[in-house]
């Protein structure tokens, strides 16, 4: 059975619990498809919004009198693993019943390893949590070492770095359950970022991995044929928003190089996406990439729409080239 690894937008779950418990119904549906058209399905998802109210709440707790204790960031990280993982695997669950489909569907909280050393970590870049004045940013970064920016003129939040994954500590948990047909849900929002010591212990650090990178990491472990990268647009474009924008059926890793390097992909949105798709299919033998948008995803592997990246596009036709069911 061909393994798909899919990488779900953190924004596309909803702003808040409720939302997100209906959304999900949503993606549930969509999994469910990709699952009875024969492939075994292994989820990541983001987390920027709900770790963000995680670390909101808790920092607003913490210093406005609720005399609760400050959360660390790598353990907001793993709360919103677990709810996030709760609300998908109902979700999935549910509609494999409605179809009476026997099929297992577990969340791993997943632990990713960065480099201490990563350079990252020395040019911290992603914001995190609320809004601070510039008097109370001060005093909160000399009390616990915290880094603080300003944010366009909204007032001053705490950053923390981005580091590249390096290794899924779960890998082999997941392993199993995928060996097993289990629809698994893992590298939530990245993973937990935690670095190795010498003694081979583990330690969790205040950081945010990128998901698509972390699940590009996934695909390549697990030796999957494809990945797939759900985001709000049904396929990729260069020229964004302009008169001579263009979609893109098919690139080639020549090609998408050549677009990221004339800045056709915007840093916060695009230009992860198609890195992640370029990292996964440089380093996978037969491999494929695709970008699209949930609402799209079945049409996409059927070669009607979605943007799919491989090694060569020589001679190539979507329809063909997906092999949906070889």
């Amino acid at each position: 059975m061909k393994r798909l690894v899919i990488a779900l937008g953190g924004n596309a779950l909803g702003n808040n619990a409720e939302e997100q418990l209906e959304l999900v119904k949503h993606t549930a549906k969509t999994i469910v498809d990709l699952s009875q058209e024969g492939y075994s399905v292994i989820v990541g998802h983001g987390n920027g919004p709900q770790v963000g109210m995680i670390n909101l709440a808790m920092d607003f707790a913490s210093n406005n009198g609720a005399n609760t204790p400050s959360m660390p960031f790598a353990e907001c990280g793993s709360m919103s693993q677990g709810y996030i993982g709760y609300h998908l695997q109902q979700a999935i669950k549910n509609e494999l019943r409605r179809r009476k489909i026997k099929k297992n569907v577990a969340t791993v909280v997943t632990q990713v390893v960065v480099d201490e050393n990563d350079e990252a970590f020395k040019n911290l870049t992603k914001p995190v949590g609320m809004f601070y004045t510039k008097e109370d940013a001060i005093k909160i970064s000399e009390e616990k070492g915290f880094t603080f920016v300003e944010d366009s003129g909204r007032g001053y939040r705490r950053v923390v770095a981005s580091p590249q994954p390096q290794k899924i500590v779960e890998l082999e948990t997941i392993q199993e359950l995928v060996d097993n047909g289990t629809i698994v849900i893992t590298v939530g929002g990245g993973g937990i970022p935690v670095i190795e010591k010498e003694d081979e212990t583990l330690e969790g650090v205040a950081a945010v991995i990128d998901k698509d990178k972390s699940s590009a990491k996934l695909a390549k472990d697990l030796d999957a044929e494809m990945l797939v990268i759900l985001t709000a647009v049904d396929r990729v474009c260069i020229n964004f928003n302009k008169p001579n924008q263009e979609e893109l059926a098919s690139i080639n890793l020549e090609e998408a190089s050549k677009y990221i390097d004339e800045g056709h992909f915007a840093k916060g949105s695009m230009l992860p996406k198609v890195e992640a798709c370029v990292d996964f299919v440089q380093s996978s033998t037969n491999g494929k990439a695709l970008i699209t948008s949930l609402e799209k995803a079945k049409e996409a592997l059927h070669g009607t729409t979605g943007t799919i990246i491989c090694k060569t596009t020589e001679g190539f036709n979507t329809s063909e080239k997906l092999e949906l069911n070889a």
